[in-house]
């Protein structure tokens, strides 16, 4: 899985039920033809990520086929989900010193 392209909105709370910032960020996957994810039409990660006071972390996450927007039943596994994390961290940095 390599990560070609991304787009970062920061998410209003504009009632402030939530503590610290939330930020939706899209990802388009480039997945290997042999891997159980892949799909012709292409494949987006779709992620909410928290950032409070010292702790940053994915909240929640869904793996969408790109043409339909159909949602598709499969999980980041471990080493996944910290190449993901860290690459959030790095485009959240990029974005507010740019905002």
């Amino acid at each position: 899985m390599e990560i070609i392209d991304a787009t970062i909105e920061k998410l209003e709370d504009p009632f402030g039920i939530l503590s610290g910032e939330r930020f939706e960020i899209f990802l388009t996957l480039n997945i290997e033809e042999d891997d159980e994810l892949y799909s012709e039409n292409g494949v987006m990660l779709k992620l909410i990520y928290a950032v409070e006071e010292a702790q940053s972390k994915i909240v929640q996450y869904d793996f969408i086929e790109k043409k339909t927007e159909q949602v598709l039943d499969f999980a980041l596994e471990d080493d996944e989900e910290k190449v993901i994390d860290a690459y959030c961290q790095q485009l959240i940095k990029e974005y507010v010193d740019v905002d």
